[in-house]
């Protein structure tokens, strides 16, 4: 009976997985990277694009799907495409940022990336992983459950993707390039967008400021993705409450708030409803900007909440859309209270024994100024050069093969495993820093870890040149945000503040201003992933490492082989 018994279930096993798989659909799209005239605040720019939209497509699957996207480069730069938060499972080959996973695709050439979509549900997104190329190459990545599997909330009557964008009146890649000729920090950006759009309160702009549909008694969904280049940010809408039900395409317990903060790269999934008297009321963002004494862009974007039975206004009058209150630029305290309300919706399985205990500084430094430079080299503060680092080691990315191809082939000389586990010296992270330790050591030091390894990572960051937010990003990888806090982390006193048992699930973690995170998660994918502040100013600088997992045992616990059109160097 017991052996009838295992083999209905096998079968019933079988019957539910060919169901799914019958229900998910191979999706494919053609990307083509051009330069297309954008106009914007007056001035029009050749903009790199994707199709010639700004922003990108927006790519809508289900769970369970997989996507084949064809990308064609007919730009002048080298380029790459990153799907943002997608984990995938021994697919490494199609992660996409430049020189970890896949040498880029030059002009001329072309790379499909192939992967599938497992278990993941919500908004993420795609971008470029190339210089600063996401400043404009970006798009919406909307994950909806399986074919006749509900949201785990009232299902919202429309759905809007929200990206928050971050424009230069100048060509991006210039910005950057003069920035890495100087050694100064790169021009601020000259506005926000949403949707592609800055809005009624910049120059030459009204006309094309994004509007966003309600209508009363409406229940609609906003996808709010932080696609900004350099800037975390406040977003809210005047006189409505926001619930939140999901963030990195995990769901979490619903709040509410009237104001929510995303970091780069982070996405929210926000509940708004149609309970305010018919009218037009903006949603807005703009900076929340936590280094001190940088300068940054404090302007503000704007697009209109505009309900459909709203009264037309009387001719000749125009009435301005009611703003929202934002919080002050430097507003932690409510950054803090947002953050600490983020719970999933039930009780997780995070792992309670470590295997791997990782202590990784995050932060800025100053490299002083080589012999052979010239004083316009060394335009940081007083004669140096702007740097970062993890643990003191100035991440510097190959330049002929990449990391995931030196694994796979055993090409010596790319990288090397010593990258530190715990900071190299201890001191007071978040207090007065002697100068003697702002200059780290550039390197190509990755973290092994084995297959199935349980992992901690504390982050910390450091009060070197200013303290910051720092969004620290994994790729291949979702984790559990079990604790954060401010001052230097206390393995024995902060350990009793972590939640074991319903913590959030991120991809991207905004480590507090002087202060730190814990991250857990097991080793489950085998391949190269790229850890990185998703400020785009620091990775350039080296703040940055790559974990490297280990394959495990058979096929199923290792990566795939790489695909044929794999773009050489």
């Amino acid at each position: 009976m017991e052996a009838l018994n295992t083999i209905f279930l096998a079968i019933f096993l079988v019957l539910a997985s060919a169901l799914y798989s019958a229900n998910a659909k191979i999706q494919e799209h053609e990307f083509v990277i051009q330069a297309t005239p954008v106009k914007r605040l007056c001035s029009t720019h050749s903009t790199i694009t994707v199709n010639g939209q700004f922003p990108g497509p927006t790519l809508e699957v289900n769970n369970g799907d997989t996507l084949v996207v064809k990308v064609t480069n007919k730009a002048r730069y080298n380029v790459t495409i990153h799907w943002h938060g997608i984990r995938q499972m021994r697919t490494g080959w199609a992660d996409g940022p430049e020189f970890v996973t896949q040498c880029p695709i030059r002009p001329g050439e072309s790379y499909t990336y192939r992967f599938t979509i497992q278990g993941q549900e919500g908004t993420l997104w795609w971008h470029a992983h190339s210089s600063w190329l996401r400043a404009t190459v970006y798009g919406a990545l909307i994950i909806h459950p399986r074919e006749g599997e509900a949201y785990p909330f009232a299902k919202p009557k429309r759905e809007t993707p929200i990206l928050l964008g971050e424009w230069w009146d100048a060509n991006p890649i210039d910005v950057l390039r003069q920035a890495t000729q100087t050694g100064a920090a790169p021009n601020i950006s000259d506005a926000y967008t949403i949707n592609g759009q800055p809005g009624d309160l910049y120059k030459c702009s009204s006309q094309g400021t994004t509007v966003v549909p309600i209508d009363s008694g409406e229940t609609n969904l906003l996808r709010v993705i932080n696609a900004a280049l350099n800037q975390p940010l406040f977003f809210s809408v005047a006189n409505h409450k926001l619930t939140v039900v999901g963030a990195d395409a995990s769901y979490l317990k619903p709040f509410t708030t009237s104001v929510i903060m995303l970091g780069p790269g982070q996405t929210t999934d926000v509940l708004i409803q149609g309970d305010q008297p018919p009218s037009r009321y903006y949603m807005a963002a703009r900076a929340y900007q936590s280094a001190q004494n940088a300068p940054f862009d404090n302007t503000t974007t704007t697009a209109i909440l505009n309900y459909k039975s709203a009264p037309c206004p009387a001719k000749g009058i125009s009435t301005k859309p009611l703003m929202p209150s934002l919080p002050a630029y430097n507003d932690t305290n409510t950054v803090t209270a947002f953050s600490k309300s983020f719970r999933s919706p039930r009780q997780v399985e995070v792992p309670a024994e470590i295997d791997d205990d990782l202590f990784f500084t995050i932060g800025l430094g100053l490299n002083n100024c080589p012999p052979n430079f010239s004083p316009n080299q060394c335009q940081g503060p007083n004669g140096t050069r702007f740097t970062a680092s993890m643990n003191n080691v100035s991440f510097v990315l190959p330049s002929n093969v990449s990391i995931l191809q030196a694994h796979h082939l055993g090409v010596q000389g790319v990288f090397t495993t010593d990258f530190p586990t715990q900071p190299p010296l201890k001191f007071d992270y978040t207090g007065n820093v002697s100068r003697s330790l702002w200059q780290p050591v550039p390197g190509t030091k990755v973290t092994k870890l084995k297959f199935g390894s349980r992992v901690q990572i504390v982050l910390q960051d450091t009060s070197i040149v200013t303290p910051e937010n720092h969004p620290i990003h994994l790729h291949g990888y979702d984790f559990y945000i079990v604790a954060e806090g401010f001052g230097n982390f206390d393995p024995k006193k902060d350990i009793s503040k972590f939640n074991l048992v319903d913590p959030p699930m991120r991809n991207t973690v905004a480590v507090p201003v002087n202060g730190w995170a814990v991250i857990r998660f097991v080793a489950d994918n085998p391949g190269a992933w790229i850890m990185h502040c998703h400020l785009d100013v620091h990775i350039g600088w080296g703040l940055a490492t790559v974990l490297l997992v280990d394959n495990g045992v058979g096929l199923l616990q290792s990566i795939e082989p790489p695909p044929e059109d794999l773009p050489l160097c």
